[in-house]
């Protein structure tokens, strides 16, 4: 294994099996991301995250103006991500709600290969910025998305009492 060509790597609109199998993840993971940062409480959260992901996507994969693809390498399923185009905005946005590399792959630059990728998708589409949310604890996307150019635009502060 070991050495992985990135300039194999290509995005491919999600299947139903795996948009199924997203959805089985992302749920829980946001749920307990929320809880972790304090916003929700426990007995709350997998049905709040269900609730915002299922209104989010309302139609699946065919929810409009919402993009979810896989990253293959090869034949490899490496990651995926999910881009939604904000097209009827003055000037055309484009907000990345989830980033996922499966455990096994990371570290090996996908995570920026993903992000490189989506780019040229939201150029397609000819967004104008992309925004993204990452939670404060998570320093390793955190420092990923910094040293792509992101910047940040606000805080949510919070103290705890």
């Amino acid at each position: 294994m070991g050495q992985y060509n990135h300039r194999m790597s290509k995005l491919i609109p999600m299947t139903q099996p795996e948009f199924d199998a997203f959805l089985a993840r992302v749920i829980p993971e946001y749920a307990a991301e929320n809880v972790r940062a304090g916003y929700w409480g426990e007995s709350e959260a997998l049905e709040k995250s269900r609730k915002q992901t299922e209104s989010l996507l309302s139609q699946g994969l065919q929810t409009r103006d919402h993009y979810l693809f896989t990253l293959y390498d090869g034949e490899d399923a490496v990651g995926m991500i999910w881009l939604q185009a904000n097209m009827d905005r003055p000037i055309k946005s484009g907000y990345i709600f989830d980033v996922y590399i499966e455990e096994k792959f990371r570290g090996k630059g996908y995570g920026r290969q993903v992000m490189s990728l989506i780019e040229e998708k939201a150029r397609e589409l000819e967004l104008k910025s992309l925004g993204l949310h990452v939670f404060a604890h998570n320093t390793v996307a955190k420092n990923l998305y910094m040293s792509i150019g992101y910047e940040v635009f606000s805080f949510n502060m919070t103290k705890s009492l």
